[in-house]
């Protein structure tokens, strides 16, 4: 007997889950998703959008060398990155509000993970078999048939990532352009290496991590239930109605015995691999493929549908006291959240709405902040910034108020005159002017600049400061 002890083990190695195929209302639903969801990720970027004659006419592109974002009528700048924030904002807050409602059914039909592990499992189903062939598959003797049926699954997850990473490069470049360089063997390596990382991830979080990607890596489903209460609607099994649990045979009397026959189907369809007649779990999606599967069985057996569904927990409650159910929509929890996303929607649209289509920035000179001429007036310098957001040349009057006798004159090559700068199609115009005037009575005064385009339709106003020596 050896006097070794053995290592104890504290963490016990994960097993792999082989979702079982199931068809219901859930399923067909989590079809439709996918189906919609993928199109739009894969078909949005050759979508076309008419700005000008000097703008890009991809409905949806992030043009990182202009630095802009376009999505279909918006055009987003550097400047304006406040919107994107605004975005981020709506976002996250419409996730909580629905969470607040439905649950985590963002994560059971449209969070990009389960939609292409979905797509993952649908192929290594086409090819291995379903859930006991798989497993038979995975834990079997390597030979001809597993090597060529493994090639093939691998093969087409490979080509489903790099349709992926693809699709993904054509949100930052023009499409149809990118597309045939791809087509040709003609992609610069900085796409391709995009592409490539992209390609990767996709094949191993969706052909690998799969659910390990919801319940240890995600962070949402570390905090989604304190955005749950009572009225949420998540996945319940009716353990009063189920329990006692066992198997049953047709004739069999149904007295004394609860409904559930321990098929286990709503463990072997799960996507999580979790049963979920333990109750409401961490690693639960929501995706209502228990629900169908426990559905087909009660018709197998001729009981009511409804063993596990989607239920709230005051009607589970309710029912154990005997009363009526009912839900609550409009609760403090989902007002809060439509304020905030009315609040944020409604700023957002007052700035779109009113926003320039152009922009003045004045930088005063910081070394010397003044010059003192020889005739003794006082010359300030400004770096000036007019912003052209339109897709035409423009041109721009300069000029400044808020001081007796001031002088503006622009210094850049040619000399050219305030009262004609060109600021070119979408983009910034950089401009070196000095402010001279007679010395005034305060060290500070007020300037202001003001910008106007020759048909006068755009004027641009910045307040300003001149400096210079007390008296």
């Amino acid at each position: 007997m050896s006097d070794v002890a053995e290592p104890i083990k504290f963490f016990e190695k994960r097993e792999r889950a082989y979702p079982k195929r199931v068809w219901g209302k859930y399923r067909q639903l989590k079809w439709v998703a996918m189906i919609v969801t993928l199109s739009i990720y894969y078909l949005a970027p050759f979508l076309r959008w008419d700005r000008g004659l000097h703008a890009p006419d991809q409905a949806i592109l992030i043009d990182m060398p202009a630095r802009r974002a376009y999505f279909f009528f918006i055009e987003i700048w550097p400047q304006e990155v406040y919107y994107l924030t605004g975005i981020l904002v709506l976002a996250a807050v419409a996730l909580f509000f629905v969470t607040s409602l439905a649950g985590r059914v963002w994560c059971g039909y449209t969070c990009p993970q389960t939609v292409w592990t979905d797509l993952f499992v649908w192929v290594e189903r086409i090819v291995q078999g379903d859930r006991a062939k798989r497993m038979k598959l995975a834990n079997g003797p390597w030979s001809v048939e597993k090597l060529w049926k493994l090639s093939v699954t691998h093969a087409l997850w490979i080509v489903i990532g790099m349709l992926t990473g693809g699709a993904w490069v054509f949100y930052f470049n023009d499409a149809p352009t990118l597309l045939e360089q791809i087509i040709h063997f003609d992609v610069p390596w900085s796409v391709g290496g995009w592409i490539l990382a992209l390609t990767f991830s996709t094949y191993l979080m969706a052909g690998f991590a799969r659910e390990q990607v919801c319940m240890y890596m995600c962070p949402y489903s570390r905090f989604q239930s304190a955005m749950f209460d009572k009225d949420t609607l998540i996945i319940g099994y009716d353990d009063v109605r189920g329990e006692p649990r066992g198997k049953h045979k047709k004739g069999d009397t149904w007295d004394g015995r609860g409904d559930c026959v321990d098929c286990t189907l709503c463990v072997q369809v799960c996507p999580v691999g979790i049963d979920i007649r333990d109750g409401l779990q961490m690693e639960c999606i929501a995706c209502g493929l228990c629900v169908d599967a426990c559905n087909g069985v009660m018709d197998k057996v001729e009981r009511p549908r409804g063993l596990i569904r989607y239920d709230t927990t005051n009607n589970q409650e309710a029912r154990l006291a005997g009363k009526p159910e009912s839900s609550h929509i409009l609760r403090p929890r989902t007002f809060w959240y439509v304020s905030i996303i009315s609040i944020v929607g409604l700023v957002m649209l007052y700035g779109l709405l009113n926003r320039s289509a152009s922009e003045l920035h004045v930088l005063h000179d910081r070394n010397p902040l003044y010059v003192t001429l020889s005739d003794g007036t006082i010359r300030n310098g400004y770096d000036i910034r007019i912003l052209n957001k339109t897709h035409e040349d423009m041109v721009f009057s300069l000029t400044v108020d808020g001081l007796d006798g001031a002088n503006l004159r622009v210094q850049a090559a040619g000399d050219p005159s305030a009262d004609a700068l060109l600021v070119y199609a979408d983009s910034v115009g950089h401009f070196r002017v000095f402010v001279t005037a007679p010395k005034p009575g305060a060290a500070r005064s007020k300037l202001i600049f003001t910008a106007t385009s020759s048909d006068e339709m755009i004027s641009e106003i910045y307040s300003g400061l001149f400096l210079s020596s007390r008296r």
